[in-house]
């Protein structure tokens, strides 16, 4: 394996709590649109981050179209994107909270000047920006080192999709062997696996042993190579990778 330079974070519930206040802006609005095509069914925001965990609401929207059997102009997927950024970015600007435990990581990380840092998301960057800002993580990353699935390709797509995690190896003057990702989603995952990236899948965020155990599985499935439910692991876990 190729010596390890770089590392690319997953930014929501990897280095930011954000999942569950994003989500209960995307349960409103899309629980909107089913009403307006005389759907009954309804999502709270757990629920819908259930279906959809990392995956941006232009995706969630294309599932639910998928999903529910309706379909929506161009236009009006633009615009629900549009409103749905605008009350994410509020909420997270007022109650985000970074993930347990990974700001003296990023600090020793950062301290110790030996592998780049980037921010990898399938969320739209100004969204990225405002979750890193609020909790006083943009002093770790570039600010030309934020990559967005939504917002920083040509054409706008969403993980389990690569074509972010190569257009950052791209920008960054990386080969994908030379990266490690950080990932807590199956989509998120199959991104950065399917771009070539060895990646430690943590399960930190999920609420309960249970649960984590289950994402655990879930993510090994997908093809992480490490799994690590604390960020006080994250060294042990990056080790292990090199060593491979």
């Amino acid at each position: 394996m190729p010596k390890i330079t770089q590392l690319l974070f997953d930014c929501d519930n990897t280095l930011v709590l954000s999942e569950e206040l994003a989500f209960e802006a995307c349960a409103e609005l899309s629980n909107e649109m089913l009403a307006k095509h005389d759907i009954s069914d309804r999502y709270t925001g757990p629920a819908l981050m259930t279906t959809f965990v990392g995956q941006n609401f232009r995706g969630v929207v294309s599932g639910l179209q998928q999903k529910h059997g309706f379909k929506l102009a161009d236009s009006e997927v633009d615009e629900y994107v549009s409103r749905e950024l605008g009350k994410v970015i509020e909420t997270l600007e007022a109650k985000a909270e970074p993930c347990v435990g990974v700001m003296p990581v990023l600090e020793q990380l950062d301290k110790s000047k030996k592998y780049g840092m980037a921010v990898v998301s399938s969320s739209a960057l100004s969204r990225v920006q405002a979750s890193v800002k609020k909790v006083d993580q943009e002093k770790f990353f570039p600010p030309d080192h934020i990559f967005s699935a939504a917002t920083s390709l040509p054409v706008p797509t969403t993980k389990p999709d690569p074509a972010i995690y190569l257009h950052a190896c791209k920008v960054i003057g990386k080969e994908p062997g030379e990266c490690v990702a950080v990932e807590d989603s199956k989509s998120g995952t199959l991104s950065a696996v399917r771009a070539g990236i060895p990646t430690v899948g943590y399960v930190g965020s999920y609420g309960g042993v249970i649960k984590q155990k289950e994402m655990a599985e879930v993510l090994k499935e997908a093809g992480v190579k490490v799994i690590m439910d604390d960020w006080s692991q994250f060294m042990d876990c990056l080790a292990q990778i090199e060593a491979m």
